[in-house]
């Protein structure tokens, strides 16, 4: 390596004595290039999950989806194992969208969850169900983060002995919802207007969530 090879990778010290990065060629823009071709692996691996299931999609295959070589996919995750369960890795913010209204909140779960899958096809909670369908793997994980992520959160907002059934009906008929809307695209599912859909679920869910209120009203 030359020394004017060593100055370009090196800041060079400013009027004030400190070093300043330079724009291209510095160690600085390593982290920011490695993390945006593991984005864009985990993009192309919900892609190919999605399109060919868990079990025959291959890393080869994915890093090609990707532009990158196989060595990078293994570098960055390990297995294929390890990227499905990064790449269908979702939050519920139950707790961001719980207020002390239930209807309010009812009717926050329910367009938090149409918009996400809205937003992506291929979002992570999308991939997840898809792959299930065919994947026993796939499936537990399914069950793994439903339980984790929306029943058991949900649950804790139930005043009732049957809370965490009230809760898992709860999560069963929204992602009954959004799996035929966007997934099997069902016409008058896929047709309907989001408000319309609100209207006539927020109230069903609500009676499974405040069952006191349900008795009061007699529903």
């Amino acid at each position: 390596m030359s020394a004017a090879d060593v100055t370009e990778q090196v800041p060079q010290p400013t009027a004030s004595g400190r070093g300043r990065p330079r724009k291209h060629g510095t160690e600085a823009d390593c982290p920011r290039k490695g993390e945006r071709t593991r984005q864009r692996i985990l993009e192309a691996a919900r892609r190919k999950f999605a399109e060919v299931g868990y079990e025959r999609a291959t890393i080869r295959a994915i890093a090609a989806e990707a532009e990158v070589d196989k060595s990078s996919v293994i570098q960055y995750f390990g297995s294929k194992d390890s990227l499905f369960r990064e790449a269908v890795r979702w939050d519920i913010p139950v707790a961001e969208l719980t207020t002390d209204d239930p209807a309010e909140t009812v009717e926050n779960l329910v367009r938090g969850m149409l918009g996400a899958w809205a937003a992506d096809p291929d979002s992570p909670m999308a991939v997840l169900v898809r792959a299930s369908m065919t994947s026993e793997e796939a499936a537990e994980l399914l069950r793994g983060h439903i339980t984790a992520q929306a029943v058991e959160p949900v649950a804790a907002m139930v005043d009732s002995p049957d809370a965490r059934l009230r809760a898992a009906l709860c999560g069963a008929m929204l992602m009954g919802v959004a799996s035929q809307r966007y997934l099997l695209r069902m016409p008058d599912l896929a047709a309907a207007d989001t408000e319309d859909i609100l209207r006539l679920v927020v109230p069903v869910l609500r009676g499974l969530i405040d069952p006191e209120d349900a008795e009061q009203t007699g529903g």
